[in-house]
């Protein structure tokens, strides 16, 4: 993978910048706004830099906004999937993860643990699921079920910032 990017970020107005990376975190502009906010220089005009930057940033905000996000990200194999309702990226992920050609059967084990992850936890299950298939996806789900709420949240952060390492990576 190349460092360098499309475009210029240092170079950016607010406005385009916020507009260009608003979707790296799933319905969350506001990352985008608060590492425009940093101040850009050519140095963050390379991709690793960058997205050293985003992960900071939200790593850095409030527990308050950090659950907000995790709670913008969709259930895996879930009721916005099957409606068609998730975001262009989700749904090329979960496509490309082949959660969409679940069998029956687990698709029921999808929604079983979804719900019983949300129960347990308060927000839903969050994977980066490029390069997985929706076996490793299932067998991920029934050993984090198992973890503490302060490990899940954690988990669920760092999963974050992968996918959108992903997402920057595919721009």
């Amino acid at each position: 993978m190349q460092d360098k990017l499309l475009c210029t970020p240092s170079q950016m107005t607010e406005a385009e910048f916020v507009e260009h990376f608003k979707d790296l975190y799933e319905h969350s502009a506001w990352v985008a706004q608060a590492v425009y906010a940093t101040g850009l220089t050519a140095h963050h005009d390379q991709r690793s830099v960058l997205q050293a930057l985003f992960a900071d940033v939200m790593l850095g905000a409030d527990q308050q906004r950090q659950l907000a996000l995790i709670n913008a990200h969709p259930d895996l194999a879930g009721k916005a999937a099957v409606a068609g309702e998730l975001t262009a990226a989700s749904t090329s992920e979960q496509a490309g993860a082949g959660i969409h050609a679940c069998t029956a059967e687990e698709f029921a084990e999808f929604t079983r643990l979804n719900n019983a992850y949300k129960n347990k936890f308060g927000f839903p299950f969050i994977k980066a699921v490029k390069g997985s298939n929706r076996h490793q996806i299932l067998a991920a789900f029934r050993t984090r079920i198992e973890h503490s709420v302060e490990q899940e949240f954690k988990q669920a952060l760092a999963e974050i910032n992968k996918i959108a390492g992903f997402r920057l990576a595919d721009m």
